[in-house]
């Protein structure tokens, strides 16, 4: 996948990172953005995103590539999931809804 054009349409995700949609949001670095899911699943529960897709609206996509920023993503995952100020007690849960039969209702890693 390396050097191929994203050409996936740009998603609410991309807007929430373009602050053209507002969100509750709880992390926020050059890389990795992390808000409040709006329509919340368990009492703690955050949607943790690359800022940037790289061709990565799904993990099936996934190369070498993406390598890093799938790392970036996860311990950013950990160090909000150690923070009682979002709701974790004692750890949580961590899900990866990929394509229509996963789940998957935005096009974008999350």
């Amino acid at each position: 996948m390396a050097g191929v054009k994203d050409t996936d349409p740009s998603t609410i995700f991309d807007k929430i990172i373009t602050k053209e949609i507002p969100a509750s949001i709880v992390y926020d670095d050059d890389k990795v953005l992390a808000f409040k899911d709006i329509n919340p699943a368990a009492p703690a529960h955050l949607l943790v995103i690359p800022k940037d897709r790289m061709n990565l609206s799904k993990l099936r996509k996934s190369s070498p590539e993406h390598i890093e920023i799938l790392g970036r993503l996860l311990v950013t995952a950990g160090k909000l999931a150690n923070s009682k100020e979002h709701g974790f007690i004692d750890g949580g849960r961590l899900v990866i809804n990929d394509g229509p039969d996963g789940g998957q209702e935005v096009p974008h890693l999350e």
